[in-house]
């Protein structure tokens, strides 16, 4: 393989999740992956939840570059042509998602939102790094496959199969 395989991870607001997903792939699959993160209603600041950036800062991961941002971006006729596109929230899975040029393989891998949690910035962090620690499981998977199971028919399989693997964990 000898350009790396382009990720997109959706999220509603592109401010949790997403960005979780876009930053550990980018820190575990490179330069086999490349990581990208939108959202159908990104947050009007365009800046990722501070959780999540001290869960991945904490976790050793890179935050440069982080932001929020619609995933109309990645619609356009310049933007990196998606091989796969992950809705990462039940919110985004059930929303009409923009053409990708490519058809791209599709998967749904759902995570309870961490920003949802009530309590203590201690408390909520940590629910913040339970969601980072559940991704970086099927991430590691993902990363793990064969060349032979990352084909365009392949991968799409692959990553809906990894969708059931935190149920069996």
């Amino acid at each position: 393989m000898n350009t790396p395989l382009n990720v997109l991870f959706l999220c509603t607001h592109n401010s949790a999740r997403s960005i979780l997903a876009e930053a550990t792939l980018n820190h575990l699959g490179a330069p086999r992956f490349r990581a990208f993160s939108a959202g159908s209603s990104p947050r009007e600041n365009q800046q990722p939840n501070p959780l999540a950036i001290e869960a991945l800062q904490r976790a050793g991961i890179a935050t440069e570059g982080l932001h929020s941002k619609s995933w109309d971006v990645f619609a356009g006729p310049d933007a990196p042509r998606m091989d796969l596109v992950i809705t990462v929230c039940d919110n985004a899975a059930g929303e009409t998602c923009p053409y990708w040029p490519g058809q791209p393989a599709t998967a749904h891998w759902g995570y309870a939102d961490p920003s949802e949690v009530p309590g203590t910035h201690g408390q909520r962090l940590e629910a913040f790094r339970h969601t980072l620690l559940a991704i970086r499981r099927r991430l590691e998977l993902l990363v793990n496959l064969p060349p032979d199971r990352l084909d365009r028919l392949a991968l799409q399989h692959s990553a809906r199969a990894l969708a059931g693997e935190e149920a069996r964990a």
